[in-house]
């Protein structure tokens, strides 16, 4: 048992540590701060700059557009290390990106199907 006991210090040292840290930055933090409430902390904040409400909703096109972006543009940089590693991975590699790309291709033809490609 008294070979545990260098163990056991590390692990209070190591757990000791980062709470007096914390406690720290927090207590100076708490100094620090403005203490009342800044009313422009509540108008609507988007890219970067305060802006007026808007009137009416906004177009849920852009935030799909975005998120097809992500999947099939991005999804797509996976090739690259694909083709870089093509004689080290095989056949098995080979069947992999099949299926990678069937996978993609589905979401594709549903989307493409749904109208999501139709800016309208």
């Amino acid at each position: 048992m008294e070979a545990y006991l260098p163990v056991l210090i590390y692990l209070g040292v190591a757990a000791a540590v980062p709470l007096l840290i914390t406690g720290l930055i927090e207590a100076m933090a708490r100094r620090r701060r403005p203490r009342h409430d800044d009313p422009q902390k509540y108008l609507t904040y988007e890219s970067g700059y305060p802006t007026p409400p808007i009137p009416g909703r906004i177009p849920i096109k852009f935030y799909l557009i975005a998120m097809l972006f992500v999947v099939f543009d991005v999804e797509a940089a996976v090739f690259y290390p694909w083709a870089v590693n093509l004689r080290a991975l095989g056949v098995f590699g080979l069947w992999e990106v099949v299926a990678f790309v069937l996978v993609l291709a589905v979401g594709y033809a549903y989307v493409w199907k749904r109208g999501g490609f139709q800016w309208k």
